[in-house]
């Protein structure tokens, strides 16, 4: 028999049911027994947690059961708030109230019209008003149907809250017996008994997320209600205008914003330049390598690259990947293309594998830098070209460091991990037979982490690859103008042929930039 905790004596001082649940411990004790002695669900019932709900959970610590039915109950208590006091056919009223005035005000016109001997437009105006008279009528109808359904919804919600306490009241014991499970192997990782000061958390929680959710499902101008409300509580009138905060706020900043870019454009100008330069002159480097050498011969070079670095089937693939390329005419395009993403993947691979390095090797620099990475990461992509624009203008060099800002963190967070993941015993023994720290980096380290390196240059030049469009909306030529262009003017095919081009060339690139690797893996 398995040991639950149940039994009392000297051996279990320290587990049993009364030193966890401290209050009721009695009937928690049979409770749980119950539930352990059961196969499948234990009919057990908890009253004060049917009572108190959510609060009951909050005071015992069992977080999950809270937020689980603090979200039920208050799904329950709007269908209530809405059935008693919903104005469900507000809009329908302010529809009828305003269809009622100008029905008032055209036949009004018609009776000056009439009077000034204007028969065809008083007639005019009363067939306005006829119209507005079966408006309003359809408006009333619709309000009173709205009203009928307050009834229904109430009762649905009563009977939803009934159905959400049986809930509550049968399975509170069930989720504080797991979580007596848990407390018996870590005592430390769970609250045991009622604390204070759960329960007030717990209290608050529910106060401010309550009745801020039943006013905006139930009363039809919350903002104007919630305003009132502040404005009696601190004896200070709020306009109802301002009240929630409009974008004073944020047009202030945003102000600022626009004042520090202009800033740092104006006063680092230069430095922003030579970057630019630099990246314009590998650019302009790989465009005459691919663009100005007959294509012929750029294929051919292309091909046997392949072939030795990674195999005749990826030669193969290669070769008819450029002849797709030369004979649907796009080979300038793709050229350029090739040159956006060879000078992005390797402006990121040459910057991110040694950051990859360091970060694996500290653990400080990483925790530094890992949000760094994951605003990198997660920030839309568009988002950039924002400050690229600001900086460094249009063209293909903001492009590039677009591409450079959006495809760095793979490799770096690959490095990092394959850096980590060499053996402790493998560097060990590396420096008892003597191994300098240069010898063990680039003889050891490297090569063992060399898959995970891999990995991360493959989907840097992939991300590279998906930056090739949104880098066109900002003056980079080449297939991702194409597409760009397929996408203003709906040309289905051409957009279509377009990005199969630019997958094709993202291919290629891959497959030779890991053929070596993937080639001699393979053939040891």
């Amino acid at each position: 028999m398995t040991d639950t905790g149940l039994e009392s004596g000297p051996s279990a001082a320290s587990t049993t049911v009364a030193d966890f649940t401290v209050q009721n411990n009695a009937f928690y004790k049979t409770a749980f027994k119950k539930i352990q002695d059961t196969n499948g669900f234990a009919w057990s019932w908890n009253t004060m947690a049917a009572v108190f709900g959510p609060l009951w959970g909050a005071a015992r610590g069992i977080w999950g059961f809270f937020w689980m039915f603090l979200v039920l109950e208050l799904f329950a208590l709007v269908q209530i708030g809405r059935g008693l006091w919903g104005e469900l056919g507000a809009e329908q009223l302010a529809k009828l109230e305003r269809a009622l005035n100008n029905i008032e005000k055209r036949e009004a016109q018609a009776a000056e019209l009439l009077a000034n001997g204007d028969a065809t437009g008083a007639e005019a105006k009363l067939k306005i008003a006829e119209n507005l008279k079966k408006v309003a009528a359809r408006a009333q109808e619709q309000a009173d149907l709205a009203s009928a359904e307050a009834t229904t919804i109430l009762l649905t919600g009563i009977v939803i809250l009934v159905v959400i306490k049986l809930l509550e009241g049968f399975y509170a014991n069930v989720a504080y017996e797991a979580q007596y499970l848990k407390w018996r192997t870590k005592p430390e990782s769970q609250q045991s008994g009622i604390k204070t000061a759960s329960l007030m958390f717990g209290s608050a929680m529910a106060l401010a997320i309550v009745p801020l959710t039943l006013l905006r499902f139930t009363v039809t101008n919350p903002d104007q209600v919630l305003a009132r409300l502040t404005s009696g509580l601190i004896g200070e009138t709020i306009p109802i205008t301002e009240f929630p905060v409009k974008k004073e706020y944020f047009s202030a900043l945003s102000k600022r914003g626009d004042a520090g870019f202009d800033w740092a454009a104006e006063n680092f100008s230069d430095t922003f330049d030579g970057i630019t330069a630099g990246i314009r002159w590998c650019l302009d480097g790989l465009e005459i390598l691919l663009l100005q050498t007959p294509w012929p011969v750029v294929m051919l070079v292309i091909v046997v690259m392949a072939y030795r670095l990674a195999g005749p089937r990826v030669a193969i693939f290669t070769a008819a990947s450029l002849a797709y390329l030369a004979f649907m005419g796009l080979w300038e395009l793709s050229m350029i293309t090739v040159a956006l993403i060879g000078a992005g993947a390797l402006l990121c691979i040459t910057i991110g594998v040694p950051f990859g390095i360091w970060f694996g090797k500290s653990k400080r620099a990483y925790a530094i830098a890992e949000p760094v990475l994951d605003f990198m990461q997660t920030m839309p992509a568009f988002v950039y070209l924002i400050p690229i624009i600001a900086f460094f203008g249009t063209g293909k060099p903001p492009g590039v460091l677009a591409t450079l800002i959006f495809a760095m963190p793979p490799v770096i967070r690959l490095t990092a991990l394959g850096m980590r993941g060499v053996p402790e015993a493998t560097k060990e023994a590396a420096i008892a037979f003597g191994c300098s720290r240069r010898q063990l980096l680039f003889n050891v380290e490297l090569p063992l982490a060399l898959p995970s390196i891999m990995t991360g240059i493959n989907q840097t030049i992939l991300m590279s690859l998906s930056m090739v469009v949104i880098a066109s909306l900002i003056g980079a030529d080449g297939l991702g103008a194409l597409i760009l262009e397929s996408l203003q003017y709906a040309a289905k095919g051409q957009g279509l042929l377009g990005g199969l081009a630019i997958l094709l060339c993202a291919m290629v690139i891959d497959r030779i930039a890991q053929g070596s690797y993937r080639k001699n893996a393979g053939g040891s």
